[in-house]
């Protein structure tokens, strides 16, 4: 077997945020099962490590088009993580202070990376749940002035999936079958994007939704209210806390009311937090695809759809993130930090270099 090379990627960026998009559909090999097969839509490949990146891109250079941005304006929004670390990337680069309102149930590491990047981050209490942190990020905008990206609400977020995320996935699969794309939500641009060119160019892959069964509040029927801005005014009742992080805040976004209201989506499965972990662990182990709980629980229910599924499928998994958001969650529990007995047995097998007995 001859060494692999590499020759670039044939041009030089003049910035971070030109790297933003074409991620990879890599196969997976091992745990597929063998009568179908599995693609997954890597979203880690972004610069800042997540599908969010796409969304806080155009929400900021929307609004330098339309003049809603003004120079140096302060952006504000609330986020469980990965939308304000793609804001800070994004808010970085181009010099727009960032004010980041996030629950304190979410990982610890989201609010340092965000930090890292030069984001204020404002906490708020758990118990308030996503409606919480949503009212406090408005709150601040109506009282300071501030740019309210509005990740829920504007159209900047679906129309970047529809001209980024679904454009690659119809060039990567051109020629090939495609009969399953699957994918959760969080603010719905994703699923709303992708499905307008998809019903449209590919009609014949089905689309399969997700959200977390203890939270099931697109299956519940109910859809919260909204004021005239299309901005939720209460919490959803059918919501519970779930391990999903980025998925499925306490109300219906009204991105995703349009996949609601159009009938994009040709399924929609539960899938339990805890399948998401365990599928996430298997996709690290025995695939090398390092992603979160959010990545695991999607592909979750791709199995579970694949055990119907006609021989000689092809399914697309969307996988939103890299586990490394998730290093204090319970998607970690139970990883040692110290070495394990049978690692310390692989130490004492040979004499030098052995840490002291405890």
């Amino acid at each position: 077997m001859e060494i692999r090379t590499t020759s670039g990627r044939g041009r030089l960026y003049d910035s971070v945020l030109d790297t933003v998009g074409n991620t990879p559909c890599i196969r997976i090999n091992k745990i597929a099962p063998a009568n179908v097969k599995v693609y997954v839509k890597f979203e880690a490949f972004n610069p800042a490590g997540s599908v969010k990146d796409r969304l806080a891109l155009n929400i900021i250079e929307s609004g330098e088009r339309e003049g809603r941005l003004k120079p140096g304006q302060t952006v504000v929004e609330a986020t469980s993580g990965n939308t304000g670390i793609g804001l800070a990337m994004v808010c970085a680069a181009k010099g727009y202070p960032l004010v980041v309102t996030m629950a304190d149930s979410f990982s610890v590491e989201r609010r340092r990376l965000m930090r890292f990047l030069g984001a204020k981050v404002v906490l708020t209490p758990r118990a308030l749940k996503g409606f919480g942190m949503y009212s406090k990020a408005k709150e601040l905008a109506e009282a300071n002035g501030w740019f309210l990206a509005s990740q829920f609400e504007t159209s900047a977020n679906a129309d970047i999936h529809e001209a980024t995320t679904a454009r690659e996935i119809l060039s990567d699969f051109e020629g090939e079958r495609l009969d399953y794309w699957i994918t959760g939500y969080g603010t719905g641009g994703t699923v709303s994007g992708v499905s307008r060119v998809l019903k449209r160019d590919r009609p014949d892959t089905k689309i399969i939704l997700t959200e977390p069964a203890n939270a099931a509040i697109v299956g519940s029927g109910y859809v919260n209210t909204r004021n005239e801005a299309h901005q939720p005014t209460e919490s959803h009742p059918a919501f519970e806390p779930h391990p999903i992080q980025g998925w499925t805040p306490d109300f219906i976004p009204y991105v995703l009311q349009e996949a609601l209201d159009n009938a994009y989506y040709d399924d929609l499965l539960p899938v339990a937090g805890a399948d998401g972990i365990a599928w996430s662990r298997r996709l690290a182990a025995e695939e090398g695809i390092f992603t979160g709980i959010s990545g695991g629980s999607t592909f979750a229910i791709a199995m579970e759809v694949a055990k119907s599924a006609p021989d000689g499928s092809v399914m697309l998994v969307m996988l939103p993130d890299t586990g490394e958001r998730y290093l204090s969650t319970p998607l970690f529990d139970g990883i040692a930090e110290d070495m394990t007995d049978e690692e310390r047995a692989i130490s004492m097998s040979t004499p030098t270099a052995q840490m002291p007995s405890e």
